[in-house]
């Protein structure tokens, strides 16, 4: 039976992309096929792929990515990094404290922690 659900996301420039997930998000490069490769966070793992003709503008392409702990944290720890917010830590009624942020190709990043 299903196990688990992977993203796979598209980038436009891989070292750019590669960049700004370890070194900005903190996630480790944990295999590279040239035009595909993975990364890992904890027990979070994305997949990405070549996609040069993609727009980041008209990307609709969007994940969310939930924290156990340590979400006030984090985004500060982002902020000091002069991450751009798409929307700023708040809680939601869905009892959720959430921000969002999109990455170098457009692609929609919003990560949660439950209440």
């Amino acid at each position: 039976m299903i196990s688990s659900v992977v993203p796979k996301l598209p980038f436009i420039d891989k070292q750019k992309t590669i960049d700004f997930y370890v070194k900005v998000l903190g996630f480790t490069l944990s295999s590279d096929y040239g035009d595909y490769f993975i990364i890992e966070a904890d027990a979070a793992e994305l997949h990405f792929f070549h996609h040069p003709k993609l727009r980041p503008a008209a990307s609709h392409f969007m994940i969310y990515v939930r924290i156990d702990n340590g979400i006030k944290d984090f985004y500060q720890k982002l902020l000091s990094k002069n991450v751009s917010m798409l929307a700023n830590l708040e809680t939601k009624p869905w009892r959720q404290t959430e921000f969002a942020l999109t990455d170098p190709n457009g692609t929609l990043l919003t990560f949660g922690q439950s209440l």
